[in-house]
């Protein structure tokens, strides 16, 4: 389990959540923890927007969360296809609640909430799976839920 920011070191977090977005950005993901750039430290940034690996995602300005945590889900689990800067090449069809309302220190070290749904909710979840040391590889159901990017993009032009 990733360490919380403690305020005292906040503008050390803010120069880590820097790096993950450059990070972020040049692999064309919506969403990092810091245990995926070696961190283990409780910062994630969930920022959704069109681009080549998730062309039909909405698009919402970046958001770094210090010490994020999920309060409440709700709604029906949707089974979707999932990606990871962690696990490059690979998808895995997991299933999630398609809302989540989330508690964090804003870039300010100011308490704030938040409710998600849709993919910005499944994005929230999925870096939160890496501030507790799990990926979406441990969330298939099972392994005839896991794809190839080649494989994924066949299916996806298909349907």
């Amino acid at each position: 389990m990733a360490e919380p920011v403690v305020l005292a070191q906040l503008n050390k977090a803010k120069d880590i959540a820097q790096i993950m977005m450059q990070f972020m950005n040049e692999r064309a993901g919506v969403g990092i923890a810091a245990p995926q750039i070696g961190v283990s430290q409780q910062i994630m940034i969930i920022a959704s927007r069109p681009n080549e690996r998730y062309p039909d995602a909405p698009f919402m300005e970046p958001l770094v969360m210090f010490n994020p945590k999920p309060v409440s889900y709700a709604g029906d689990g949707v089974a979707m296809w999932e990606g990871c800067l962690s696990v490059p090449g690979l998808r895995g069809k997991v299933t999630r609640p398609s809302a989540v309302d989330v508690e964090y220190l804003n870039e300010n070290g100011h308490p704030d909430r938040l409710s998600l749904s849709g993919f910005p909710a499944r994005i929230f979840q999925h870096e939160y799976d890496h501030l507790i040391g799990k990926t979406f590889v441990d969330r298939v159901a099972s392994v005839t839920d896991l794809v190839t990017d080649k494989v994924y993009f066949q299916l996806m032009a298909q349907s």
